[in-house]
């Protein structure tokens, strides 16, 4: 049997330049972001600059993780404990983790047929549940229709934080994903759009919630050594009334990152070069429904997803098999328990009872996923295209046979 040979969970090295100003962070010593020489800036401070640049806005925080940055966000904005909080039912688990861990309740919200959040559903719940909060997810990249999202939750008094995790250097109708939002939260895990292995970032134009931000990432009374803050003396009172809950970035990922800022254009062409060639392959496919992007998008394709609607559970299994054999970990949101990172709102027992969400049942019972790391080219693409056409094939399900 025909096998792919390249891992989809290789990433591109780090450039030269990234490594060199990691070593100069080495060699001298000073790691940690507050432990500057006199009339130094440091890397983290700097990151954060460039990184609110990049989105048009005044303020960035860059945090131990992005989990870390969305449970920060809800705290900055005025999270209580028991506060309802509005999620994507289609999310990944950081996302209600985050929620919970900052002492609120999720509050799930249904999905349409492209994965991203209903804005009918999302303002029955919002009436239903009275929530104040609304975390929302750009899950895998897809980006729903900001403009009506946005009427719900300003119309309703909602504070919206944007989960960005898989839309860094995204945007909708030409403004960035994450400036929607009260907040806007980022990813810098290995499988993101920009790697320090772990690491995330946190944007806002609200003074008070950067802050307070500020002030509960860990700063102690540092906070006069942030670049992309509010100034320092407008903390006399916030310092006083803001507990500290460290979770800082040091200035090691910080200098790994900040050449790959400068990047990331590049990259998304090149990520959006693979998508474009796999989403015309597998669209060609009988059988095979590649998820549909709204004309106001501006993606970065670093991952595919493709419903088989068409056929049954146990077809959808064996072609998951297929797919495995051949060397392609295609992830199936239908499984019935969580795998690897792929996981399933009702696999959080933690959420105890929650609204019904019937669209997402019947979406993600046939969705499928799949990673397009830039270790890979176009010609990759067709392998991959021609290695599942093969698996449909093998797993023999009539509504996909040509």
């Amino acid at each position: 049997m025909r096998r792919f040979a390249k891992s989809f969970t290789q990433q591109e090295a780090i450039s030269d330049t990234a490594i060199e100003a990691a070593v100069a962070v080495m060699r001298s010593g000073r790691l940690h972001r507050y432990n500057l020489a006199e009339g130094e800036q440091g890397e983290t401070a700097l990151l954060e600059q460039e990184f609110a640049a990049t989105l048009g806005i005044p303020h960035a925080l860059a945090c131990a993780s992005g989990g870390y940055a969305l449970q920060l966000a809800l705290r900055a904005c005025g999270l209580e404990a028991g506060d309802k909080v509005l999620c994507n039912a289609f999310t990944l688990s950081p996302v209600p983790g985050s929620i919970v861990a900052a002492g609120g309740e999720p509050v799930l919200v249904d999905i349409l047929e492209d994965t991203t959040v209903d804005p009918e559903d999302l303002a029955r719940a919002a009436d239903q549940s009275g929530a104040r909060f609304f975390m929302l997810s750009h899950m895998r990249g897809h980006i729903g229709d900001m403009h009506a999202i946005m009427q719900v939750c300003d119309s309703r008094g909602i504070t919206v934080i944007e989960d960005c995790a898989h839309t860094m250097g995204a945007s909708y109708d030409g403004k960035p994903s994450g400036t929607f939002g009260k907040v806007g939260c980022y990813s810098t895990q290995t499988y993101k759009h920009v790697n320090s292995g772990e690491g995330g970032l946190l944007a806002t134009a609200d003074d008070e919630v950067m802050r307070r931000a500020i002030i509960l990432s860990g700063s102690y009374m540092l906070y006069d050594r942030h670049l992309a803050a509010p100034a320092a003396e407008s903390f006399a009172e916030t310092r006083l009334q803001t507990p500290n809950m460290s979770g800082r970035m040091d200035n090691l990922r910080a200098a790994i990152l900040r050449p790959q800022l400068g990047e990331l254009a590049e990259r998304r062409e090149r990520w959006n070069a693979l998508y474009a060639r796999m989403q015309d392959r597998l669209a060609a496919m009988e059988g095979v429904t590649p998820i549909l992007r709204g004309p106001l998008e501006g993606y970065v394709g670093s991952s595919i997803q493709f419903t088989l609607a068409q056929c049954s559970h146990e077809q959808i299994a064996a072609f998951i098999a297929g797919c495995e054999a051949r060397g392609l970990p295609v992830k199936w949101y239908g499984k019935p328990l969580p795998e690897d990172y792929t996981s399933r709102y009702d696999s959080w027992a933690y959420l105890g009872s929650h609204r019904a969400v019937p669209n997402a049942d019947r979406v993600l019972a046939t969705l499928c996923d799949l990673r397009l790391p830039l270790t890979f080219d176009v010609q990759d693409c067709e392998v991959i295209a021609d290695l599942i056409q093969d698996a449909l094939h093998s797993a023999r399900p009539v509504s996909t046979v040509a």
